[in-house]
């Protein structure tokens, strides 16, 4: 016989962008939001009773009113807020969570000012944040950045890896490294300095990241990871996914032409595949 498992529902792809109108500057984030709702929903499932489901449609509208009554300065705040809310007008729901991605817009210089109203999207990594919140807990918060693309022309190098009948790649003593980054961090319990770790896990990320002598991907990756962790004692955990934007050499000596580490082909597919968890 069956049976219902686990399960849940929810709203995805809110989008909402919000202005706050200073008096001599304007303020602006444009977010992506996710909500998911965990709990007593297993008769609309199997008997069609949809009396304790809250329509997605209102999910997205509760976005739009919180996003206009709140105060919150940080994408974490927005969305313990979301979660709060949500439980404490749902007595049916047992956990809810709340996802999201907020564009990196930043203000245009003009004559090396920021201009008071003129933003610029200053690149394509997407702030984030997970909220996840258990009737009777306190939030957990996971946050971290989104393809954040990187690239360094030296100090990186591949070699002395297994070779078999099958391996073409020539080992590298001098290569690009370029990478699509994606960071994820876990806060310890009680923390609400969300936008000094933001701050400092980039600068963090993009100083090792520069600096390091790379012997693999895996090699930076690590390094990265243990240096954030330094830089920031209230983060449990660091997730990095780093996958490889390949440049490859051209061979331009059927041209008649050398080389010497100028001229290349970037590609991303396929692309090397890094991830790992770096833990305290």
């Amino acid at each position: 016989m069956a049976h219902l498992g686990e399960n849940r529902y929810g709203k995805s792809r809110v989008r909402v962008m919000k202005v706050i109108r200073h008096d001599t500057w304007h303020e602006m984030k444009e977010w992506s939001v996710r909500v998911l709702l965990h709990g007593d929903f297993e008769t609309c499932f199997t008997e069609g009773d949809n009396s304790k489901i809250l329509p997605t449609d209102t999910m997205k509208n509760t976005v739009y009113w919180l996003a206009r009554e709140s105060n919150a300065a940080t994408l974490e705040e927005f969305a313990i807020e979301l979660v709060r809310y949500l439980l404490s007008n749902n007595p049916q729901v047992s956990k809810a969570s709340a996802e999201v991605e907020e564009k990196s817009w930043k203000q245009v210089l003009i004559d090396g000012q920021p201009h008071a109203t003129t933003y610029a999207l200053a690149g394509p990594e997407l702030q984030t944040t997970l909220v996840t919140l258990d009737r009777g807990a306190e939030p957990i918060v996971q946050s971290g950045i989104d393809g954040l693309v990187i690239l360094k022309t030296t100090n990186s190098a591949f070699t002395g890896y297994l070779k078999d009948k099958l391996t073409t790649l020539p080992e590298s003593t001098d290569r690009i490294f370029g990478t699509r980054a994606t960071v994820e961090w876990d806060f310890l319990p009680g923390t609400t300095s969300f936008a000094d770790t933001r701050t400092r896990a980039l600068t963090t990320l993009l100083k090792v990241f520069a600096d390091h002598d790379s012997l693999s991907v895996q090699h930076t990756l690590y390094d990265i990871g243990e240096a954030i962790l330094q830089a920031v004692p209230h983060i449990s955990q660091v997730k990095l996914t780093m996958p490889n934007l390949h440049c490859l050499l051209v061979d331009l000596s059927r041209f008649g032409q050398s080389n010497p580490n100028q001229i290349f082909v970037p590609t991303d597919e396929p692309h090397g595949y890094i991830e790992a968890v770096i833990a305290r």
